[in-house]
């Protein structure tokens, strides 16, 4: 007798995008999808997306979830109570070394010195500060001229601080010297950077991942993989040095150097490669979309560190939903001579109430919000069968509430 042929299993892309101290939605994400034993053959990963999808695909066989998430809490998020005064992951540390060379050099240039010493703007700021000052001396026809705020504020900056010399050499050491980052994660043979096995990734049995970083000297996306790619943009092996590339974000963190081209966060530019993952695997009948990060998700700042965080998350919340939203357009309406992809695309919604500090409770709640979406997502996915059409399909989990309505009002009936 014959047996019944095997259900063919899809060929499943993920995708993983940007957003640094909410990787614990992606933890939870990927707890959910092990759970429901949906696997992936092809990981799309940028900045923390990257960082979680690596490090969840060299730990040890059937402990990925719970080893991930023990790596970012243990290395990355800092405890609530240390963080609460010194809100600042544990990576993110000054370039002390570096730094000081770069001053040091500042310091010893022929060239740093010029300009410092302007007499005639001296001359002009004094000027100024005593025409300003007459204009609101009190006036018998005038009255008395309030001092605003903002006019005080101007008149420090570029009467006072902008001609003087000692604060020009400080002020051009500051943004002038070789510096170009707060931090510096790139440390390759670093205890934390050894503690991410990346010959793992290159098994046979491995899928196939790659990240992306955009390169500032050919102006380019760039892409690292554990296997070979087609793209042109393709640059070589994942590594701790590409790794660390792909979530060089300008100011918060320093460049990377990789054979002789510097790179920066690629998810500036993109954030979650749908042109790439569909040109090098065409033949993908699913992609799941986990971007974790949401224009909701932005409050207003209270405080410097608010605001640090609204700037590093505000563009990663609207690339990522505009790749999403040029994707479907891009696979519902192909270019001529195009060939459509009619695969189906399962967003997992991101929560609006997680928030954008590295410290522990904020990794836990991430990781239970995480799983609480992809369980939607999944639920939705389900609902919608194994239905093929001619189109691409679209999945979240709207559809999953729509499906348990129907169900309910069939019951009913």
């Amino acid at each position: 007798m014959k047996e019944p042929a095997k259900p063919r299993i899809p060929k499943r892309a993920i995708t993983l995008g940007g957003g640094g101290p909410a990787a614990g939605l992606h933890i939870g994400v990927l707890k959910a999808l092990r759970d429901a034993n949906i696997t992936f053959d092809v990981w799309s990963l940028s900045c923390i997306g990257a960082w979680v999808g690596i490090v969840y695909n060299q730990c040890d066989k059937g402990k990925e979830v719970e080893q991930t998430y023990e790596f970012f809490r243990n290395g990355v998020f800092r405890d609530d109570e240390s963080y609460e005064r010194f809100p600042i992951n544990t990576v993110f540390g000054p370039d002390w070394f570096s730094t000081t060379r770069s001053l040091m050099e500042f310091a010893s240039k022929r060239e740093t010195y010029d300009n410092l010493w302007l007499p005639h703007r001296m001359m002009d700021a004094f000027k100024e500060s005593m025409s300003m000052l007459y204009d609101h001396l009190p006036d018998r026809e005038r009255g008395f001229k309030k001092w605003d705020e903002g006019d005080i504020n101007k008149w420090v900056l570029n009467q006072v601080m902008a001609p003087n010399p000692f604060v020009r050499y400080l002020t051009s050491m500051m943004y002038l010297s070789n510096v170009t980052g707060l931090s510096r994660i790139n440390y390759p043979n670093s205890d934390f950077m050894k503690s991410i096995k990346f010959e793992r990734l290159f098994g046979d049995e491995k899928p196939w991942i790659f990240h992306n970083a955009w390169n500032l000297d050919e102006q380019t996306l760039a892409f690292f993989s554990n296997y070979s790619m087609k793209d042109s943009g393709y640059r070589g092996d994942v590594s701790a040095s590409t790794l660390c590339a792909c979530s060089a974000l300008p100011f918060i963190e320093e460049t990377v150097k990789i054979d002789g081209n510097t790179y920066c966060e690629g998810a500036l530019v993109d954030t979650v490669n749908f042109r790439s993952l569909l040109e090098e695997h065409p033949d993908l009948d699913e992609i799941w979309v986990s971007r974790i990060v949401d224009v909701k998700q932005i409050r207003k700042p209270e405080n410097l560190h608010d605001a640090m965080a609204n700037l590093c998350q505000l563009f990663a919340a609207t690339v990522g939903e505009d790749d999403v939203k040029l994707f479907k357009y891009h696979v519902q309406y192909p270019q001529p001579g195009e060939q459509p992809w009619k695969g189906t695309v399962v967003e997992i919604q991101v929560p609006a109430t997680i928030d954008f500090k590295w410290n522990h409770s904020n990794l836990d709640r991430g990781r239970r919000l995480g799983e609480a979406a992809a369980e939607k997502a999944i639920g939705a996915y389900h609902a919608a069968g194994e239905n093929k059409t001619e189109k691409v399909r679209f999945i979240n989990e709207r559809q999953a509430e729509d499906g348990k309505k129907r169900s309910s009002r069939r019951g009913a009936k």
